[in-house]
């Protein structure tokens, strides 16, 4: 598979010490795209044991990642990464694909993917 998202080396350490912390070091990190959020699509970050069909499959930095086949396109490109500050840490999200973003930054939509937007 051809990379869709591409995952930092700290969110990768991130994602490891979750899934160390809750007993799922075998679980693979999935990555989708859902409809709302203020902009109309939203981010789905997961823990999930199951490949379902047409799932994109990668691995980075010893993190099996996993992308449905309808959130690939809209994801093709995208960061994730792990900020840290005085405030605490959080990944953030880098898509190449958002044309218009929510001031929270968890909400987004494409020029093809408008979403369902909600009310904030």
């Amino acid at each position: 598979m051809s990379e869709v998202i591409h995952l930092t080396e700290a969110a990768a350490f991130q994602i490891k010490d979750m899934m160390e912390q809750n007993d799922e070091q075998d679980a693979y990190f999935r990555v989708s795209v859902n409809g709302g959020g203020c902009s109309g699509l939203s981010y789905g970050l997961s823990l999930d044991h199951e490949i379902k069909e047409g799932d994109a499959v990668d691995e980075q930095h010893g993190i099996r990642i996993l992308v449905d086949h309808e959130s690939a396109p809209i994801l093709t490109g995208t960061v994730i990464d792990y900020k840290q500050s005085l405030l605490g840490g959080g990944f953030t999200i880098d898509n190449p694909n958002a044309i218009v973003t929510c001031g929270c930054g968890s909400s987004f939509k494409t020029k093809t993917k408008a979403g369902t937007p909600e009310k904030c």
